[in-house]
């Protein structure tokens, strides 16, 4: 063991995990917020105690992919009947979409069982359970059997890449009315923001929005805990993780 793995394993023998900088920055969250999204499209909605493969701490604080707050507002302006998330980990966007659109019947594809499980939690917690379908992994004919003949269905899909195979209209011919929010994984799929370009040039208005930059100023609470904390720290519990510079497309159909 390195000198360093020594000092950090010393570290967490000598100071008890409640004070360690990431679980005190996750604690203040969590007691400040009473585990309820702060602020943006989805303020007010009840979460669990983590989050499945993505940050939790921008979710409380109503921050996380806050680029796209313009699009979810615009979905919950025209009342889809059918809202699929692909890819819906613990379930920010399903049931915060569910607790925002009453009218609407929610399909949650989710691969991970800890995050069905979660997701199963956030329902209930948001009392949206009876509007709510969970299923697995999705691959093109799940999608085609979910969109069924819904006229103007709402598609949110997060993938890590598999994107490419299921956002297809050839295999999904429904995707041509859909309204598509997508997170696009071109460190993964060489090209696929383009490729996705050209597949819904023709039947949507594409539109490609990139994530924009976070700090320190954007958690709210100044504590005497926080003050002893490094910048970086701070800067690290507004981040949401990201291995690159992300970016979404918002495909809106022409008709």
């Amino acid at each position: 063991m390195n000198i360093i793995g020594m000092i950090a394993r010393m570290f967490k023998l000598i100071v008890p995990e409640w004070f360690r900088p990431i679980r005190y920055i996750t604690n203040l969250t969590r007691e400040r917020t009473g585990c309820r999204v702060r602020a943006g499209s989805f303020a007010g909605l009840r979460y669990v105690s983590t989050s499945v493969g993505s940050a939790y701490i921008p979710k409380l604080l109503g921050i996380y992919e806050r680029e796209l707050s313009a699009q979810v507002e615009s979905i919950c302006a025209h009342k889809p009947r059918l809202i699929v998330d692909i890819g819906a980990a613990e379930g920010y966007y399903a049931i915060g979409l569910a607790r925002r659109n009453p009218q609407a019947r929610i399909v949650a594809f989710e691969m991970e069982p800890r995050g069905q499980s979660a997701l199963r939690e956030m329902a209930a917690l948001n009392n949206v359970a009876d509007r709510i379908v969970i299923g697995g992994k999705c691959e093109p004919p799940d999608l085609v059997a979910a969109l069924g003949d819904t006229a103007a269905p709402v598609v949110i899909c997060d993938v890590e890449g598999y994107e490419e195979k299921l956002l297809d209209p050839q295999a999904v011919p429904a995707l041509c009315r859909a309204t598509i929010l997508v997170e696009l994984h071109d460190f993964i799929i060489q090209g696929i923001t383009e490729k996705l370009k050209e597949r819904f040039g023709a039947t949507h208005r594409v539109e490609h929005i990139w994530q924009q930059p976070r700090s320190r100023t954007d958690f709210p609470w100044r504590t005497f805990g926080t003050a002893l904390l490094p910048t970086s720290h701070l800067n690290w519990a507004v981040s949401e993780w990201r291995p690159v510079q992300m970016s979404w497309l918002w495909m809106v159909p022409n008709s």
